[in-house]
């Protein structure tokens, strides 16, 4: 009785040792076998497409006059003060800040703006629209204009195993896939990293990427830079399945109540 209750001991501790997962799994910017190295401190070239706009994108326009710009100077005080009031009550409600005060583009492609009606923005670069605006706008001032687009930030959702699942606005031109996924508190431990799911919208439709976080190389493809829309899904190993723990301790523990219960047991019926 004792050997077979001995040997039980050892096989699940051997199961659950080797059920824990590898450091490899779960490091970043590696240097994976069968790739070229990249040592640390080598720079590196991006590969960053210049971004068109796509539907449901919203768009920051602001337009000024040489007036405009000689009475309030390039950013108006007030309006900014007003902004950083309605954007902070939006962003703590949890609300896209641009929402409301921006231009999106709708299904069709177009933006609808004072005194120019309807103007087709979609498959543009922002300093295409830019241009386009300043032509367009002569027609009804007389003086200089300056004209600013930007893109009302990058919006991004996560799925799966991360630690803070959501759609996120991030106010910044760029952000790698990195700093999206640090947004969402990180990956969890039992998340596959080496085939992260990246949905990405393109003019024409569009298209699933299988990307690998492990590996350094990312830098160098067009998927190290998040693009508007852009949805990050993560799978979890099969180690959810088998309902061991993610790290050492935790399998260690499953083991040790695994054997506790089955030694209750055991003592009932020899009772």
């Amino acid at each position: 009785m004792h050997i077979g209750k001995l040997s039980m001991l050892v096989i699940l501790l051997l199961a659950g040792l080797f059920s824990c997962i590898p450091n490899k799994k779960v490091i970043y910017y590696q240097n994976l076998e069968g790739n070229s190295s990249i040592p640390d401190g080598d720079l590196i070239p991006y590969q960053i497409p210049e971004y068109r706009i796509q539907f449901n994108d919203i768009l920051d326009i602001q337009i000024q006059t040489v007036e405009d710009i000689l009475e309030k100077g390039f950013n108006s005080r007030v309006q900014m003060e007003a902004n950083q009031a309605i954007f902070g009550q939006i962003a703590q409600s949890g609300g896209d800040i641009y929402y409301m005060n921006g231009f999106t583009v709708d299904k069709n492609g177009f933006i609808r703006m004072p005194m120019m009606g309807e103007v087709k923005v979609v498959d543009m670069t922002l300093d295409d629209i830019r241009e386009k605006l300043e032509n367009d706008l002569k027609a009804y001032v007389t003086t200089e204009i300056y004209v600013r687009v930007k893109l009302g930030g990058i919006r991004f959702s996560t799925i799966g195993e991360f630690r803070r699942p959501g759609k996120y606005v991030v106010l910044q031109d760029r952000l790698t896939i990195y700093e999206a996924i640090a947004q969402a508190g990180d990956l969890t431990t039992i998340a596959k990293r080496d085939e992260i799911l990246l949905v990405r919208q393109y003019p024409e439709g569009t298209r699933l990427h299988r990307i690998n976080l492990n590996d350094r190389q990312i830098i160098q493809t067009p998927y190290y830079f998040i693009q508007p829309n852009d949805q990050i899904y993560a799978e979890p190993m099969k180690v959810r399945e088998l309902g061991v723990g993610e790290n050492t301790a935790q399998t260690l523990l499953l083991v040790f109540s695994a054997i506790t219960a089955v030694a209750l047991v055991a003592n009932l019926f020899v009772n």
